[in-house]
């Protein structure tokens, strides 16, 4: 037997489909409150000092939580080709805007504190800002724009052609799961900075905080009624070959109502996604307006997870479904790699993501502790 064949095919699509999940989720949970605190920092902190503690707040870990954005993209491109190439082309404005804030982000880090003018300080606050809201705001509208399909189709010969606009990519349904997105990383960011400030900061990111968990329930359930009532999902309509060849173009597909929720109806189980979904908003926001400290980081996390799990297992076996063309829409099962680069990768992920882990919870232990006045006043230099 070939090494490779110990998995079969099918399972190591899925397997795939799994990893790119969590590593996307990763994202969203560690350096999702980094993102959060950026949007807020002009709403819980007044002062030079609050605002440095809330910058400090992240300063220690933000570098690394970039980590599984990079994990992700390059899973993408190893185990998901045709994805790598239609998102990464057709939503080339998107990305640009998303690259350029989150470039902001380390340079504000590292130029604020140069030099003492309240205008230039205020300035890199704003790109601080910019740097946590600009990128929440468009992965979710990213999110929104693949359930309703992307306009892009495979030719004969496997070229792809994509029809759409960035305006284009700012529909009504998108932007409410963009704001959705902006709400949940805001909560999110509200909670780490009630779990490691004290005072009045802790005490405006409760306030907000409250709010984000709120309008994240409310948003929550306004996309899933969208969907319902009035947004087209997809279905396969051919046969389906789980260890195909990766050419989209062997099947056909059609938009059909209510197609988004039919893996709820053949695998109840899946309802768990959702339901953490807004019982961690929930609990979010119970455990801020009672003043808990750990909680609020532990229900948004919950929260994070069960939104963006919701999306994955709506969708699946469908990955980017196509709006112009509906059987040129990628799938699990026919726009991954090889059989054997899938199982090589995977060979290297065990390996190496256990390290990940290891080392991210190594980190925040030795650099937990909260953040206060005397910390970013301290002249050793550390602080920004």
């Amino acid at each position: 037997m070939i090494l490779h064949e110990l998995i079969d095919y099918e399972t190591l699509r899925v397997i795939w489909w799994l990893l790119l999940g969590v590593l996307l989720i990763g994202f969203a949970v560690t350096d999702g409150f980094d993102l959060g605190v950026g949007a807020l920092l002009p709403f819980v902190a007044r002062t030079d000092t609050e605002r440095r503690i809330a910058i400090n707040s992240i300063g220690a870990t933000w570098e690394g939580n970039q980590v599984w954005l990079i994990l992700a993209g390059g899973a993408i491109f190893a185990a998901w080709p045709p994805l790598y190439a239609v998102s990464f082309s057709g939503f080339y404005l998107a990305m640009f805007a998303i690259l350029f804030a989150l470039i902001l982000r380390p340079v504000a880090f590292k130029y604020r504190s140069k030099r003492e003018s309240a205008r230039w300080k205020a300035g890199w606050d704003w790109a601080l800002f910019i740097g946590g809201f600009v990128p929440s705001l468009i992965f979710g509208v990213a999110v929104g724009n693949v359930l309703q399909g992307v306009p892009f189709r495979f030719a004969d010969d496997m070229r792809i052609y994509y029809e759409g606009s960035f305006f284009g990519l700012l529909n009504p349904y998108a932007l409410l799961c963009g704001l959705l997105s902006v709400a949940m990383l805001t909560m999110h960011g509200a909670a780490w900075l009630q779990l490691k400030t004290n005072g009045i900061v802790a005490e405006r990111a409760r306030r907000y905080g409250s709010l984000a968990a709120l309008v994240t329930i409310v948003l929550f359930a306004l996309g899933g009624l969208a969907l319902w009532y009035g947004i087209d999902g997809y279905r396969i309509t051919s046969e389906i070959n789980p260890i195909g060849p990766s050419n989209p173009l062997l099947k056909t597909v059609d938009p059909t109502a209510g197609a988004w929720f039919a893996n709820y109806g053949s695998h109840p189980w899946m309802m768990i996604a959702p339901i953490l979904g807004f019982l961690g908003a929930i609990g979010a926001l119970l455990s801020m307006l009672a003043r808990r400290e750990a909680a609020p980081l532990i229900f948004s996390e919950l929260a994070v997870v069960g939104i963006i799990s919701t999306v994955g297992v709506s969708m699946f076996p469908f990955i980017l479904p196509s709006s112009l063309d509906p059987r040129s829409s990628l799938t699990v099962w026919d726009s991954s790699s090889s059989h054997m680069t899938l199982f090589i990768m995977l060979v290297v992920v065990l390996i190496f993501l256990p390290i990940i882990f290891l080392y991210t919870a190594w980190v925040y232990r030795v650099l937990w502790g909260k953040i206060d006045a005397d910390t970013v006043n301290d002249k050793s230099g550390h602080a920004y």
